[in-house]
């Protein structure tokens, strides 16, 4: 479900030199954009990663500043150093609350498929995410997909996934998201049984095949 998520920002000046100087002091430099206009901000680096953690790469964001509302927008992009994997940077894009957005969603499986539990098959979450167009206060956390039902061959299309009302589904309705599928072992004494069933039903030659080339007599 969709949560109550804040952030204090506080407005910044650009250029390099001074981004650096908020990672120096714990903070992150950012911008929100949207709606014709654009504005550099900077937040508490600690206070955003909670944010994100509690769903905040796809909720909602209530932005603060000096105590007061400001404005509300959705993380669009996060850039993590990748040394330190500190956030340097984030983007959020400013929308109203029922405006409708486009927005990735994370798959989350629950059950055991019935596959892997009974004939020793393979689980393979092939896609991730999912695209969705929907009202940004109705944005999910994620979106669950029960694979309990799987046998072997068996995997579940994004159309199967089950859209909150209002939603719609952008990626294509066919993009394959979870597959079970025969375990290596398994795959190889099949193939070598489909091997085995077809030398058994090639044709005997009977008698010498005639020379190359030779007239029957």
């Amino acid at each position: 479900m969709a949560q109550n998520l804040s952030l204090s920002i506080e407005r910044r000046e650009g250029g390099s030199a001074k981004a650096r100087a908020l990672r120096h002091a714990g903070k992150v430099p950012g911008i929100v954009y949207g709606h014709g206009s654009s504005e550099s901000i900077a937040m508490d680096r600690r206070a955003l990663d909670e944010l994100l953690h509690r769903g905040g790469r796809t909720g909602l964001v209530e932005l603060q500043l000096d105590g007061k509302r400001f404005d509300t927008a959705l993380v669009r992009e996060v850039q993590i150093d990748p040394v330190s994997r500190k956030t340097i940077h984030v983007d959020l894009q400013r929308v109203t609350a029922t405006e409708k957005v486009h927005a990735k969603l994370p798959i989350v499986t629950t059950g055991s498929p019935d596959g892997v539990r009974n004939f020793g098959g393979v689980m393979d979450v092939v896609a991730h995410e999912i695209e969705v167009e929907g009202p940004a206060n109705k944005l999910p956390d994620h979106l669950e997909v029960d694979v309990t039902p799987l046998g072997i061959h068996q995997h579940v299309s994004a159309s199967d996934v089950k859209l909150p009302a209002g939603f719609k589904l952008l990626t294509p309705a066919d993009t394959v998201i979870v597959t079970v599928e025969a375990s290596k072992t398994a795959r190889a004494l099949e193939e070598a049984e489909a091997g085995a069933a077809l030398e058994q039903a090639q044709p005997e030659l009977v008698g010498r095949p005639e020379a190359e080339g030779a007239q029957p007599q």
